[in-house]
């Protein structure tokens, strides 16, 4: 199975943001993701960027650069993101002290997690948590 090994995710949500650089500062400054690699292309657009937490990433990009992606893209609306962080409290701390919008602060789950709610600045919806579900694999 192709990713299986070698401690590299095998699963990457990728975003379209109608400005990805304001994406980029907000995850990396109030979310605690570390930007790996950035593309842009001559106009300033991001062409492509990689962001990491733990073991996972995210890849995002410009809207309306044109392609197959952006175009299958248009109106599929906000996505939802699961990031697993050990601690959860600090990092909401993290996240309202920069402003972040939070729809649901720390709270312990039925199933064993702790984690919160927030929302990007172009309405995608992040999960942070202690929950970090088993693959089977």
């Amino acid at each position: 199975m192709a990713g299986a090994g070698g401690g590299r995710p095998s699963i990457f949500p990728t975003l379209l943001y109608a400005d990805a650089k304001a994406a980029i500062r907000q995850l990396t400054e109030a979310f605690g993701f570390t930007e790996l690699s950035v593309y842009e292309d001559e106009g300033g657009s991001v062409t492509h960027a990689e962001l990491v937490q733990g073991n996972g990433a995210v890849m995002l990009g410009s809207q309306g650069r044109g392609g197959v992606f952006d175009t299958a893209m248009k109106g599929a609306g906000p996505a939802g993101v699961y990031v697993v962080v050990d601690d959860v409290d600090a990092h909401h701390r993290r996240a309202v002290e920069q402003g972040a919008e939070i729809l649901m602060p720390p709270a312990d789950q039925d199933h064993g997690s702790r984690d919160y709610l927030a929302r990007d600045l172009e309405g995608n919806v992040w999960s942070f948590g202690t929950y970090a579900p088993g693959t089977g694999a």
